[in-house]
């Protein structure tokens, strides 16, 4: 049987404390969730049209673990 032992999971939000907020609530979500945030992080990207910035959004990336899962029966 296979399972899921790792999952990579990227949005996209409007704002920077959005990202931020996104990122905390999963922390605080590892003892519920049954996982460990390994990796966390989001990126500003811009869409610029003659030189200048027309929108900007924030990119975020969360990895998270499960560690039980690969030695249970």
């Amino acid at each position: 049987m296979k399972r899921m032992i790792k999952t990579n999971e990227t949005y996209c939000v409007d704002t920077e404390e959005q990202a931020l907020d996104m990122i905390q609530e999963a922390k605080n979500a590892q003892v519920s969730g049954d996982y460990t945030l390994t990796k966390s992080g989001y990126v500003m990207k811009t869409k610029k049209s003659k030189g200048e910035i027309i929108a900007v959004a924030y990119v975020v990336s969360l990895e998270k673990t499960y560690y039980d899962s690969i030695w249970e029966e």
